[in-house]
């Protein structure tokens, strides 16, 4: 808004206030409501416009047991690894191979797991993209137990 300053810097609080409060990788239900609700009462609209226009992607999520959390090294927004690389790389690969698909991985906050979130068109590639992805922790990060 270069016209409008006012305007322009109420934009950038609300921005401002979106990104404390919002985490990406892994939500927080109560922040996430109350994010919908400001967002719903700054632009006139209302829950049931708002879900009419959202189509939730299909989704699955595992956990996989590790040696330690802390080989594994997720960035500021725990959506990619820094480290292990190779492990980010086949992360990439594999949700580029799946139809729509997304998938990350974090290290647990309180216990020697890594979890895993995929989604894509549909179900059964969710599944599907989920159980590589967890393979490829199993492989690449010091998986525990039996291989999935």
């Amino acid at each position: 808004h270069p016209r409008d300053p006012p305007r322009a810097k109420l934009a950038v609080r609300r921005l401002d206030a979106v990104a404390r409060l919002a985490n990406q990788a892994v939500g927080d239900a109560l922040a996430d409501a109350l994010l919908v609700e400001g967002v719903l009462c700054a632009t006139g609209s209302d829950v049931e416009k708002w879900d009419a226009a959202y189509d939730d992607a299909p989704s699955r999520q595992l956990k996989q047991k590790v040696a330690s959390r802390g080989a594994l090294e997720p960035n500021a927004t725990e959506t990619r690894l820094v480290a292990p690389a190779a492990l980010q790389q086949k992360i990439d690969a594999l949700a580029a191979a799946a139809p729509s698909g997304r998938a990350f991985v974090r290290p647990s906050g309180t216990e020697d797991v890594v979890r895993v979130y995929a989604e894509a068109a549909t179900r059964p590639a969710a599944d599907a993209l989920a159980l590589e992805v967890q393979r490829a922790v199993y492989d690449l990060a010091g998986g525990l137990d039996e291989r999935p």
